[in-house]
């Protein structure tokens, strides 16, 4: 599997959105997709207009199979991005929300 970052753009209004749409996303993942499709991690961004937009890294087949588990999600998948390689400095501090 390659890694991806994908951008999601002002994609829910709340917390408790974001929270439901992480669950589905992890069920499809595991239970629908679980050989084309890894979700990593998300780091949860502050959008301009008070919504909240998210960057994913996912390990994936290919980036049609990550548009598919968006599709099945209901989320955007506004930009994918392949990665080349990773430089870890130091671990992230940041507060974390563990899905189940």
């Amino acid at each position: 599997m390659k890694t991806f970052i994908i951008r999601r753009r002002n994609a829910w209004k709340t917390p408790q959105e974001l929270e439901n749409t992480a669950g589905l996303a992890t069920r499809v993942g595991n239970e629908e997709m679980p050989d084309e499709v890894r979700w990593i991690r998300t780091y949860v961004l502050e959008e301009a207009d008070g919504t909240l937009g998210a960057l994913c890294i996912y390990q994936a087949v290919n980036e049609e199979a990550l548009r598919e588990h968006a599709r099945r999600a209901e989320m955007p998948a506004d930009e994918i991005t392949p990665v080349a390689s990773t430089v870890v400095i130091r671990e992230d501090s940041g507060r974390e929300i563990r899905a189940a």
